[in-house]
Order: structure tokens, then sequence, then C-alpha cells
């Protein structure tokens, strides 16, 4: 709890993924991902409640032992890939509060794709959220010039555009104004933006933004960039 603000911290790790057969279980130096969350929120004792929202009984096993609560399973039409975050969030907030009996003001989402999070990251969306008194905060990351929106191009029947018109008026990256992108480190989200205005985002949306290079993993090569990227890290420090 933090300001008597009650917070849920709600880690999504559905079993069926296509660029990684059961992603969500995948080592990252040695550690699963979903497991990672665990040892994570264990180091935060603000947080009142951290559990996985999943379909996979392997993945609730490797996440109970690394300290998460797996309360329920998500129902089969809450676990395909087309399924929206605020979907599984406002499951969860629902289903915790009627199991728990008490009223959660923070839904906090770590997705076990960014293992490349702090501590810090998680509490520095928290309070940016409650002190700024925004519906929600969302960790971002500047993208890189090259890959701006006014630097991509199009193909159809192998015509080549721009994907923005504006885009041919670009010479320098100077002239380019920064754009973000999510991170997926943190996402940290008032109850009443979840399941009143019925959105992740709300009205009022503040960026948290990061520094360095914050992998979300989608593929085996995103993994080995990541653990590179952490070996780094480690080195250095």
């Amino acid at each position: 709890m933090i300001d008597g603000q009650r917070i849920l911290v709600v880690c999504p790790a559905r079993g069926g993924s296509k660029g990684i057969p059961l992603k969500n279980l995948q080592p990252f130096i040695g550690v699963p991902l979903v497991a990672r969350v665990g040892h994570l929120v264990a180091e935060i004792p603000a947080i009142d409640r951290a559990i996985v929202s999943t379909d996979s009984d392997e993945i609730a096993r490797v996440a109970k032992e690394s300290g998460l609560d797996v309360p329920f399973y998500r129902p089969e039409d809450l676990s395909g890939d087309r399924i929206s975050d605020l979907e599984v969030l406002s499951h969860a907030l629902v289903e915790m509060e009627r199991l728990d009996g008490v009223i959660y003001d923070i839904v906090v989402m770590l997705q076990p794709t960014s293992p490349l999070r702090r501590t810090e990251h998680v509490r520095d969306t928290v309070r940016m959220l409650i002190d700024g008194d925004w519906d929600a905060v969302w960790t971002v990351s500047e993208t890189d010039s090259k890959n701006h929106p006014l630097k991509q191009l199009t193909v159809s029947d192998n015509r080549l555009d721009y994907y923005d018109q504006s885009g041919k008026h670009i010479i320098a990256r100077q002239q380019l104004v920064p754009v973000y992108h999510r991170n997926g480190v943190a996402y940290a989200i008032k109850r009443s933006c979840l399941l009143d205005q019925k959105s992740i985002k709300g009205e009022r949306t503040g960026a948290l933004v990061l520094e360095g290079s914050l992998v979300s993993i989608d593929t085996y090569w995103d993994l080995e960039l990541a653990e590179y990227i952490y070996s780094k890290q480690q080195n250095k420090a």
C-alpha cells in the first residue's frame, strides 16, 4: 500500500504463444520469464497482492514457486491471442476483489516479456500515478530515429511509397519530432480507469520515459539480445 492506495499486480501469462512456444516459461539467465516477475515483486513490499492470470498449469506451477499467487485460472474466452489487456486486467481485478473482499485502488500490469525491468521502474510508475493523479501511467522509450514513422515506407505490388507523405520532406533526423513507444516494463492503472472508463489508458495518461535498452521478448533473437544487454549491465555494475 502506498499513501493508502491498495495495489494489485497482475502478470498476464497465457500458455499459447506463436513466436516462441510457452514463451512465458523461457529461461532468462537461467530463470523462467514469469518467475522473474515474482522475484522482482518480492523486493517491493508496498505491493499488496501479486497474481498471475494464466490458462496454463505449468505456468501456474512456476509462478507459485516464484512467490506469485494463482487464485484462479483465466477462462478460455480470455485466452486467445486477440484478447485485449483491458479484458484480462478487468477480469483479474473483479475476480480478486470478489475473492479477497477488498477494493484494489491501483492495478499494475507486469508482463513477463520485459525481463530487463528493475524495481525502481515499478515503484516510480506507481509513484507518478499517485502524485500526478493520472488515470494511468505507462513506461515508454524514445523511438530510434531510424524507426520514426516519417521514415517508414510501404510496399504494395512492388510499388514503394511513403507510409506518411510528410516523410518526403525529411532530410535530416534533426527535423523529426521525438516519438515514443511502449516498452512493456510497467503499466499502473487506476481502478476507475479500468472499470468506469473501460480503458487501460484513460483520459489523462502519464508517460514515464525510461532510458536504456529495454527489450520486449517476442522472438528467440529478442531473448538473446536481452541476455546480452543484461550481461553487459552486470559487468558494469
